[in-house]
C-alpha cells in the first residue's frame, strides 16, 4: 500500500503504519476551517433537502452571480466545480501531451491530473528552509512548457508569495506564452493576500482556482471555482460532466458566500492561534515554516519526521505526512490549525516528545 495521498480518512493512515486506530482522535492532517460551517448553513439545511428531488441548474447561474460579483469579474470569467480537484483534472484534460511546470512542493493532484492526460512535467523545486524563488532557475525552465502551477499560499508550506511576485511571473509566462496557472484555495484565510483578479479580464493567460470547501469547512459537499478569460472557460466547460455540482452544494455556496463576518473571525482566529503555535514552537527548538494561513510544516531538528509521526498516531493525534511533495521527501509534518483545546493538546504531545532520551517507532 502507498502512502495515503491527501489529508484526512485518516483510518488509511493507521493502517499504513500498522497501528490500530484508536477510537478517539484529533486529525491535523485536514486544513479544513476549525470553526466549523457557518451557523447559517445549519439553519437552512432543511430547506436544501428539499431540492433534491429536482434536477440542479446545470450552469449554476446563481452561484456563479454571487462568485462573479463578489470576485468583480463577469460571471463568462467563472466556472464552478465539483470541488477543485475536478477543476484541476479538466485543466489536465485542456493540457493533454503539453508540457507543464510544477513549482514543488506542491498540492500533489496537478501532478496526477497532468500525468494521467499524458502531460510532459518538469519541476521547479523551491529550497527550504524559506521556499523562496530563485528567478534565473525558474525563467529557464518556464522557457520549455506550455503551463505552470504555483500554489499561492502554497500547500504545504503555507508560504505566500507577494503580488510582486505573483505579477513577475506573469509578465515571464506572457512573454514565453505560458498559461499561469495560480490555486488560491487557501487565499481566504490570509490577512493581506493580494489577488490579480483584476486583470483576469485582460489576459487569457492566467487561471485562478480557489475551494469554498476549506474556508466553510464544507469539503463533504465539493465545490470550488475557478476565473480565467471568457476564452479559457469555453475551453474548460466541455471537460465537465452534466449536472457537475449537485443542488445542496450550490444553495450552500450561495448561503456561504453572504457570510462575511464569518471569515473576518475565522482568520482573526487563525492568526491568534498560530501566533500561539508558533512561539511554543520557537521555545521547544522545532523547526516551522512561516506559514500565513491555517497549516504549516513542522520538523524536529534532532529526531527522524517518521518517528515523530508514529509518535503522534500513538496518541492520537494526526499529522499529515510529506512522502507526496516532492521536495520534502518525508522530512517535514503538516499540520492544521484546529481548535485551542486541541492546539493545546498538541503542544502538550510535543512537549513530551522532546523531554524523551530517545525517538522511537
Amino acid at each position: 500500500m502507498n502512502w495515503p495521498e491527501h489529508g484526512s480518512n485518516p483510518q488509511y493512515t493507521f493502517k499504513k503504519m500498522g497501528f490500530p486506530m484508536p477510537d478517539n482522535y484529533i486529525d491535523f492532517s485536514a486544513n479544513i476551517n476549525p470553526m466549523g460551517p457557518p451557523k447559517k448553513l445549519k439553519q437552512q439545511w432543511g430547506a436544501f433537502i428539499e431540492k433534491i428531488a429536482e434536477y440542479p441548474d446545470p450552469y449554476a447561474y446563481t452561484l456563479k452571480k454571487k462568485i462573479a460579483q463578489k470576485a468583480n469579474v463577469e460571471s463568462s470569467s467563472i466556472l464552478i466545480g465539483n470541488g477543485a480537484s475536478e477543476i484541476i483534472h479538466m485543466i489536465g484534460q485542456m493540457l493533454a501531451f503539453k508540457k507543464v511546470l510544477i513549482i514543488e512542493p506542491s498540492f500533489s493532484e496537478y501532478e496526477k491530473a497532468c500525468r494521467v492526460n499524458g502531460c510532459q512535467i518538469e519541476y521547479f523545486y523551491l529550497k527550504e528552509p524559506t521556499w523562496e524563488i530563485e528567478w534565473r532557475d525558474l525563467i529557464n525552465k518556464l522557457s520549455v512548457v506550455d503551463a505552470v502551477f504555483l500554489c499561492n499560499p502554497n500547500n504545504p508550506t503555507g508560504i505566500q508569495y507577494s503580488y510582486s511576485t505573483t505579477i513577475r511571473l506573469l509578465e515571464e509566462c506572457k512573454k514565453r506564452d505560458v498559461l499561469f496557472i495560480i490555486d488560491e484555495a487557501f487565499y481566504d484565510f490570509s490577512t493581506n493576500y493580494e489577488s490579480i483578479t483584476s486583470l483576469v479580464k485582460e489576459s487569457n493567460q492566467i487561471v485562478l482556482l480557489r475551494s469554498l470547501t476549506k474556508i466553510y469547512s464544507i469539503p463533504g459537499l465539493r465545490l470550488g471555482y475557478l476565473i480565467a478569460h471568457p476564452s479559457i472557460i469555453e475551453k474548460l466547460s466541455p471537460y465537465q460532466p452534466q449536472w457537475s455540482i449537485n443542488s445542496v452544494a450550490m444553495q450552500a455556496g450561495e448561503v456561504c458566500l453572504e457570510e462575511d463576518s464569518f471569515i473576518h473571525k475565522t482568520v482573526g482566529f487563525i492568526k491568534e492561534e498560530r501566533a500561539r503555535l508558533f512561539s511554543f514552537f520557537d521555545r521547544e527548538g522545532f523547526n516551522v515554516s512561516a506559514s500565513s494561513v491555517n497549516f504549516y510544516l513542522l520538523q524536529d531538528p534532532s529526531k527522524e519526521a517518521l518517528a515523530l509521526f508514529a509518535y503522534l498516531l500513538k496518541r492520537g493525534l494526526v499529522p499529515r505526512h510529506t512522502y507526496n511533495f516532492p521536495g520534502l521527501d518525508g522530512k517535514w509534518l503538516r499540520f492544521a490549525i484546529k481548535s485551542t483545546e486541541e492546539n493545546s493538546r498538541l503542544m502538550e504531545v510535543l512537549s513530551e516528545w522532546k523531554r524523551l532520551p530517545c525517538s522511537p517507532l
